[in-house]
């Protein structure tokens, strides 16, 4: 009985992935051979690492999904339909409202994205924040290997960054409580303290 209840649920699970499964899939085909900017990494570590912060907090598939692809729409040529096929309208809207206008200039597209947030559903700000928060995490070991020269990755260099997670903080802060932000806010302490 359970081996019959084991094949039937493998086999089950190859006909009708879960939408979890279906995101992991569109990341991996969608950033292989990418690298993390800060480290040497493959890119899929990224989304991953997003993923299994919210998967932590219990964040329902769908957000967990989104963060999985948060950034295919802005660094991948898998378009708005494609995700809307394979995802769903409910993870693409997350999605889209994590995603960075490149058609602005780098001060514009920051703000425009700290606002597009502000607006956004309560499982946008969640993956926001958990980018973030992996972000700010993986700068601060990268610090600690590299030192200074991590700077030289970023295109605006350490003050608009800093700048800009202090942008979203404020943000954070006034419109959304959660132990995320309250993570967020330490790591951003500490990468002002050690640099």
């Amino acid at each position: 009985m359970t081996e019959c209840l084991k094949s039937y649920s493998t086999k089950h699970m190859l006909e009708n992935p879960s939408l979890i499964e279906k995101a992991m899939r569109v990341a991996v085909r969608a950033h292989q051979g990418q690298t993390r900017k800060e480290s040497d990494l493959p890119y899929i570590s990224h989304p991953f690492m997003v993923a299994f912060k919210l998967s932590k907090y219990d964040f329902p598939d769908t957000v967990v999904a989104a963060a999985l692809v948060h950034d295919v729409l802005e660094d991948t040529d898998v378009s708005t339909d494609v995700l809307r096929e394979e995802l769903g309208e409910e993870v693409l809207r997350i999605v889209t409202s994590v995603t960075n206008d490149d058609s602005l200039s780098w001060d514009e597209k920051k703000m425009k994205y700290v606002e597009t947030v502000r607006s956004a559903s309560e499982a946008a700000k969640a993956v926001a924040t958990a980018d973030k928060v992996h972000n700010l995490e993986s700068l601060i070991i990268a610090y600690q290997e590299k030192g200074v020269d991590i700077w030289k990755n970023f295109n605006r260099g350490k003050e608009k960054k800093i700048w800009f997670e202090e942008e979203m903080l404020k943000m954070l802060k006034s419109t959304w409580q959660h132990p995320l932000v309250d993570e967020y806010e330490k790591l951003l302490t500490e990468l002002k303290r050690i640099s």
